[in-house]
């Protein structure tokens, strides 16, 4: 028997997270480490959460290998993947991860450093001598 199993990419800023929903009890597991270990904020596990929540779905453990970024980006990038998997899993899901903005990967990056300046905007003090 083929084991079922659906599997997306989520990212955001630098992190990339690899999601797997596999059938089981509704575990998160990020990094072979349980999500309330991996994650210290509960704004975080709750970010993660969101798309499990909004389309009411308990009937599967997620998976996850995440890595580059820090932990806010992270946490998006799971959420991203999740809803991508979600979707695959069952497309009448869509409409509702959609309009919750979950599919829509986040564009916003960090602004690159130009020369002159101290940092993307920050230019040197002024002196007048």
């Amino acid at each position: 028997m083929a084991k079922v199993e659906y599997s997306a990419v989520g990212r955001r800023k630098h992190a990339v997270a690899r999601v797997r929903l596999v059938p089981g009890d509704g575990k998160v597991v990020i990094n072979k480490r349980d999500m309330d270990n991996y994650f210290g904020l509960e704004t975080l596990k709750m970010t993660v959460r969101q798309p499990l929540a909004l389309t009411n779905t308990t009937s599967f453990d997620v998976m996850v290998n995440v890595n580059g970024g820090g932990v806010s980006g992270q946490a998006g990038a799971i959420r991203h993947g999740i809803s991508r998997a979600l979707c695959k899993a069952d497309p009448d899901m869509r409409a509702a991860l959609k309009k919750a903005g979950f599919l829509r990967r986040d564009p916003r990056m960090k602004e690159r450093k130009k020369y002159g300046l101290k940092a993307a905007r920050r230019a040197p003090q002024f002196s007048k001598r």
